[in-house]
């Protein structure tokens, strides 16, 4: 399955005001980075892969539509899957993508 094109559109509007984000194609979705670091993906699973600050990954699983990544059959901290369900408002869209930017500012330039 390919990503959403209208989740990845909307994505470009949300982070159109951070200047400095870049696409780029990555786990099969559209991936925007900061600074090199992996924010917020249009995954092809559908929803978001959303990377977050690991002591976070608890608080963050415990919303709606909202666990952790799995990779090979293991779950991971720091990365989060966030369904569409999740996503219906621009409000909502935006709490997420700010989650994500906020953690790929904290960690250095790649």
């Amino acid at each position: 399955m390919a990503y959403d094109e209208e989740l990845a559109d909307r994505l470009r509007d949300q982070l159109a005001l951070e200047g400095d984000a870049v696409e780029k194609k990555m786990f099969g979705g559209l991936a925007f980075l900061i600074d090199g670091n992996l924010a917020v993906s249009a995954s092809s699973q559908g929803g978001l892969l959303l990377r977050v600050d690991p002591k976070d990954t608890d608080a963050l699983t415990s919303q709606p539509h909202a666990e952790r990544f799995v990779m090979r059959g293991r779950e991971m901290n720091g990365w989060l899957r966030v369904g569409p369900e999740a996503l219906d408002t621009d409000e909502a869209l935006a709490r997420w993508v700010g989650i994500g930017v906020s953690y790929a500012r904290s960690m250095p330039p790649k």
